[in-house]
């Protein structure tokens, strides 16, 4: 029998947050759940969780109401509960080391800053995890510290290409459901390195 996924979207609880960069996980989760028919409506283990089928693989998809610094509490909770290793642990989370609208695929390795990822590292004593990272990009401005940068809301033009990157993340698991990390890499990595050449050259010929 193959092991239970857990994947888990990272963000802050509330009204207040809904809309912000730091809450991208939480509008993956959102979106993967409409798409599998899996409802989040169980508030078990400091999450709101649901629990099926998706690619013939049982998952629970979860998002931690533990505020995103402490996501760990919440995420090792569930992962001793449900008996789930952390190398079947897929997180998914804001990333400004990745261009908007782009999707990278890491294991292992530090937080790079981010503090839900920190906890999670400290909380399941492992960095073994998958992280799903969500470009939200660089602060416009130096003038803008990383810290608010990512608490405000996306801007009305980012706005307008959620539902795309949303529906990207929803493709890039069931890759990684069903081919693996490495064949989800090779092809939303490459994807990416293709859109920033293209870019680009855009730029060059002043298109």
């Amino acid at each position: 029998m193959r092991p239970v996924k857990l994947i888990a979207g990272l963000g802050n609880p509330g009204d207040a947050y809904s809309l912000t960069r730091h809450n991208i996980g939480f509008m993956a989760a959102d979106r993967i759940a409409k798409e599998t028919g899996i409802a989040l409506n169980t508030m078990k283990f400091h999450s709101l969780l649901g629990h099926g089928t998706w690619c013939e693989q049982g998952v629970i998809i979860a998002k931690p109401q533990t505020f995103m610094n402490r996501s760990g509490e919440a995420i090792s909770a569930l992962a001793e509960s449900f008996c789930i290793a952390a190398e079947d642990i897929i997180v998914i989370h804001d990333d400004m080391d990745v261009a908007f609208g782009s999707i990278k695929i890491k294991v292992r390795g530090g937080s790079a800053g981010h503090r839900g990822i920190a906890s999670l590292i400290d909380q399941l004593c492992t960095d073994a995890f998958v992280r799903l990272r969500i470009g939200i990009g660089r602060p416009p401005s130096d003038d803008i510290l990383g810290q608010d940068y990512v608490l405000e809301p996306f801007s009305t033009q980012e706005l307008n290409q959620l539902d795309l990157l949303t529906a990207k993340v929803h493709e890039c698991l069931e890759m990684l459901l069903t081919q693996g990390v490495a064949a989800a890499m090779n092809r939303f990595h490459t994807a990416a390195t293709d859109a920033a050449k293209h870019d680009s050259s855009s730029e060059d010929t002043g298109f």
